[in-house]
């Protein structure tokens, strides 16, 4: 799932030359001289004559959050080959990887967060946004047991999440809407699934996970949402973003899978279950147990792509963009401010929409 972390930023490999030094008289000199610039000629003649390499697809990261796994709908339901499309999507089992790889130039896109994105755009990767695949509306939640009531309940409880996470985010968020800071409740840090399960058994009076959590907790009777993600708008946006170099040299394929985006929106709207079934495959898991994360997902069509795009619009991504860097910054989990304003490229969206 996804995480809001301090992500290390693998520089790219280098690559040193090395020389053949020629030695021996100025006659084997000269022989092997010739010997070379006879190769050389043989070799620019069979180059000349040779076929143009296919153009390179593009890569594209991809982690388990289920506005990523829809790509597979896309590639499955051939919405790439529709669009001139030429795309490889890359499997990353752990998230945190797959930013790495887009920021070292390994990918030409990845799969991942506005908030994973600050850190790069921070130290000057040059990234950008160019669509929004959807918003956490409901699959991330603080969950409470039945005494309590209200926030004011929550005042001095015990709270498990994992530290820094998107998880962690949602809390601060919770807490500043209900009057109350991090100092007034106590965080246990435990990975999403060990919270889950320290709530469930009763050592936690409070937890934030994401789905299928939320909806297990809930169906147990041992806990319910206090406050979800759909509680706070467009603060957790899920994207896809891309290498600058990608977006000049494969223009053609990234414009290719906007469209191919909004053909896979209206798809899981339309045929949820065939959808379910498709993502459920990529992470094993049950079409009926998949289906749960669908409703708080919400998918970004086109018109919401360009909500999002807008600098005007209160919940695009720039607006919000200051809640997501101070809370950042407040846990000292990116480098200095980001010009968000180098992370977003309206452009392609505008040229898909044409």
């Amino acid at each position: 799932m996804r995480r809001i972390t301090r992500t290390p930023l693998s520089a790219p490999s280098s690559h040193e030359a090395c020389s053949a030094r020629l030695t021996g008289s100025s006659l084997s000199q000269r022989l092997k001289t010739q010997v070379l610039s006879a190769m050389a000629a043989v070799a620019a003649a069979m180059a000349l004559s040779a076929p143009l390499p296919a153009a390179a697809e593009v890569k594209v990261g991809v982690s388990d959050w289920p506005g990523w796994v829809a790509w597979y709908v896309a590639e499955q339901k051939g919405f790439f080959k529709k669009h001139g499309a030429d795309v490889k999507l890359v499997w990353f089992a752990n998230y945190t990887d797959s930013i790495s790889a887009l920021s070292s130039g390994q990918l030409d896109a990845n799969s991942q967060t506005w908030s994973d994105t600050m850190g790069p755009l921070a130290k000057g990767v040059p990234v950008k946004t160019i669509l929004v695949n959807d918003n956490s509306a409901g699959n991330d939640a603080v969950v409470v047991s039945p005494k309590i009531k209200s926030f004011k309940d929550l005042k001095g409880k015990t709270v498990a999440l994992e530290q820094y996470s998107v998880s962690h985010f949602v809390l601060v968020n919770a807490l500043a809407k209900n009057g109350l800071k991090q100092s007034d409740v106590k965080i246990v840090n435990l990975s999403a699934g060990d919270a889950a399960a320290a709530f469930m058994a009763g050592r936690v009076d409070a937890a934030v996970v994401w789905n299928p959590w939320i909806h297990q907790i809930e169906v147990s009777g041992k806990g319910k949402a206090l406050f979800t993600s759909k509680d706070m708008p467009g603060l957790i946006p899920d994207l896809l973003v891309a290498q600058d170099k990608a977006i000049k040299a494969k223009r053609k394929d990234l414009v290719g899978m906007i469209k191919a985006w909004f053909d896979t929106v209206a798809f899981i709207k339309a045929q949820p279950d065939e959808a379910a079934k498709i993502m459920s495959k990529i992470v094993s898991l049950k079409p009926d147990e998949y289906k749960v994360l669908l409703p708080g997902t919400k998918f970004f069509d086109a018109a919401a792509n360009k909500a999002a795009m807008d600098a005007k619009d209160p919940l695009s991504l720039i607006a919000v963009a200051p809640t997501v860097t101070s809370f950042l910054l407040d846990n000292k989990l990116i480098d200095g401010k980001p010009d968000v304003s180098k992370g977003v490229d309206a452009s392609l969206l505008a040229e898909a929409l044409k």
